[in-house]
């Protein structure tokens, strides 16, 4: 294990990811076994000054996978009535399969583990128990990979019934297809290399080449918020952090969430500058337009959230492996 002295979330920063209760100095810092596999995926005001430096860093990176799995066999099952009511639900029921549409190399949300073949993360948790929802098994879904860019034609396709991949809901991709949710709410965070000093807020992004993911919302938020820095897109989260490890770009901007997963994953490399910023974005799943499963997908959501699933889900995915306490309010169902 290995303490990231140089990587820290000011309190501001950790309120907006949902990272609750933080230490009284304001910071929480990560520490983590070393992580190998790649991220690959495609979240108010700025701060003027660095994150500060803490070194009580406890957390481990790795999941607990006793408790993933335990969580996900005891998610309820739904009776034919509930499955029946839904043409949506009713189809996957009639195939017996789930065809899912997301990502396997997200830290925290979604990340295939090789020794057992099994994806585990928060998104990759909510679309396993919705899967066990409908057809009685979480094991009975069908896997399709997506980008940020492919994510509306595997819908519009027929391809999945279902994509979970921290998707934002944005007016234009309602225009394609339809979101169920949100479940999750983030912004936009800056990366940096952890020896990065210029950079501390979106302000300092001013006359900078910021690397950005092409199909999110980044692009356009910084088109915004950072009218003067140079934009560069890059399809995958990968290709976007390698271009900062090489100097070809000064930082990377996506959903601070996201970036919460590559400092998890990589101590010591990188460090959120400044506070997040732009709109809040939601995550949605999504559904092929104007499909009845919207409403399918809503209820069974509330349902989890009233339970307390996706706290428990919440708290093994991400809250224990970043040390943060204090499990986030989802935000409203069909907001």
């Amino acid at each position: 294990m290995k303490s990231l002295s140089s990587t820290s979330v000011s309190r501001r920063q950790a309120i907006r990811l949902g990272l609750g209760s933080v230490a009284a100095a304001g910071v929480v810092a990560l520490a983590g076994c070393t992580d190998t596999s790649n991220d690959s995926t495609a979240s108010n005001s700025s701060s003027s000054s660095a994150s500060s430096t803490s070194t009580d860093s406890t957390a481990s990176t790795q999941i607990d996978k006793d408790a993933f799995d335990s969580l996900l066999a005891a998610g309820d099952v739904a009776d034919d009535a509930t499955v029946s009511a839904s043409a949506w639900a009713q189809k996957i029921k009639d195939a017996g399969k789930f065809r899912l549409g997301g990502v396997q190399t997200s830290t925290l949300f979604a990340s295939l583990d090789e020794t057992d073949n099994k994806l585990r993360g928060f998104d990759a948790g909510l679309a396993q128990l919705l899967v066990r929802y409908i057809l009685g098994d979480e094991s009975k879904y069908e896997f399709t990979k997506v980008t940020s860019d492919t994510r509306e034609s595997v819908l519009q396709n027929d391809q999945v019934d279902a994509v979970f991949a921290t998707y934002s809901i944005t007016d234009k991709r309602k225009e394609v297809i339809s979101f169920a949710g949100p479940y999750y709410s983030t912004q936009q965070g800056i990366l940096v290399l952890a020896d990065n000093s210029d950079i501390n807020s979106v302000d300092d992004l001013a006359g900078k080449t910021v690397a950005a993911q092409s199909g999110s919302t980044g692009p356009s938020i910084l088109a915004e918020y950072a009218p003067t820095a140079t934009v560069q897109e890059f399809t995958t989260d990968e290709e976007a952090r390698t271009a900062l490890e090489q100097g070809r770009v000064d930082a990377y901007v996506i959903d601070a969430t996201m970036q919460m997963s590559s400092i998890v994953k990589n101590p010591g490399k990188y460090r959120l500058a400044g506070d997040s910023f732009g709109p809040e974005d939601p995550y949605g799943i999504g559904l092929q337009l104007d499909s009845d499963g919207v409403t399918f997908v809503n209820t069974w959501l509330k349902k989890i959230e009233d339970e307390g699933t996706w706290a428990k889900l919440w708290k093994i995915c991400i809250g224990d492996r970043t040390g943060i306490d204090k499990v986030p309010e989802p935000p409203a169902i069909g907001a």
